[in-house]
């Protein structure tokens, strides 16, 4: 039962992260119902894709629930090489004391979009927190999206997520994040408790380019934070990390690529002309994916000179 970091895949040192922001640790606790480390709190994923002959293929894969896949498909019009795997979960979200962690390797000059199957409900918590860690390595010449659907806090939700993306300075990583500010349907708004990110971006050698980090902790009127909503109902952040065209490139596309949406939205290089990022705020859902549709499109138009694909989930 060993992981890839050489420890046993259910040792606490494995699926716990290494350091909890003390806004979600100080909701330590221990429910009445299962608590960590019991049968289906802890979910693994591990997953390995090489390039072999014209397309990419899946050649490893440890699942435990609640976290599997469905089999990787091959339907990018523009990219036939391209392994679309759509990660899903067992339960109906994630609730406390659920310790998740994922580790995704795109082996030299493969092709990989992963996406989730729906957004991730993080459930009401009374007695804990609950954590999930995302490990994602592009090697050498890879092609690389990670673009899971919206993220959705319900009330009283404490939530931390870390994710580490791995990439070699010859390879293309595309990633995403959105974050609602509840069940909107419903009238829910920054009733969560806390909500925690820290999105990491490394060289192979585990130096560290770029970081950024949300702190979204309700309290009073508002959301304080580095990341604060102002009023708005959702934020997306959208990465561009690449050497296929320079920084300025790329900003400059993302920023093209919005303008006339009627939506705040910022955009800016990342450090040493990694890549770009753009960050946008709103209150209609739709308008918000499309956007970042719109922005993903043009940035893959420039990088690889192929369409976004249309992807459709039930």
């Amino acid at each position: 039962m060993i992981g890839g970091d050489g420890l046993d895949r259910l040792a606490p040192a494995h699926y716990e992260p290494g350091s909890v922001p003390r806004a979600v640790r100080r909701h330590a606790g221990r429910p009445d119902a299962l608590p960590v480390g019991r049968p289906g709190k802890i979910g693994l994923l591990e997953l390995d894709f090489e390039r072999i002959g014209g397309r990419t293929e899946l050649v490893h894969r440890y699942q435990k629930s609640p976290l599997q896949i469905m089999r990787p498909l091959h339907f990018d019009p523009a990219r036939p090489d391209l392994a679309v795997t759509f990660l899903m979960s067992t339960g109906g979200g994630i609730v406390q004391a659920d310790r998740l962690r994922l580790d995704l390797r795109c082996g030299a000059d493969s092709a990989v979009h992963l996406t989730t199957q729906a957004a991730t409900k993080l459930h009401r918590m009374d007695a804990d927190y609950a954590t999930q860690q995302v490990h994602l390595t592009a090697a050498d010449g890879s092609f690389v999206e990670y673009l899971p659907e919206p993220t959705i806090p319900y009330r009283d939700s404490r939530f931390y997520q870390r994710t580490v993306i791995t990439t070699a300075p010859s390879a293309t990583v595309l990633a995403g994040e959105t974050v609602l500010a509840g069940r909107l349907a419903r009238g829910e708004r920054n009733a969560y408790q806390v909500f925690a990110t820290d999105l990491e971006w490394r060289r192979p050698d585990g130096r560290l380019f770029a970081l950024d980090t949300v702190r979204l902790e309700p309290g009073g009127s508002g959301v304080t934070g580095p990341a604060v909503l102002a009023g708005h109902d959702l934020v997306s952040t959208f990465y561009a990390v690449s050497p296929a065209a320079s920084a300025p490139e790329i900003a400059d596309t993302l920023y093209r690529s919005l303008a006339g949406s009627g939506l705040p939205y910022g955009v800016s290089v990342l450090p040493e002309d990694s890549g770009a990022w753009l960050r946008v705020l709103g209150s209609d859902p739709p308008a918000v994916a499309g956007a970042v549709h719109r922005a993903w499109d043009a940035v893959r138009r420039l990088l690889i000179g192929a369409p976004a694909p249309a992807l459709r989930k039930c």
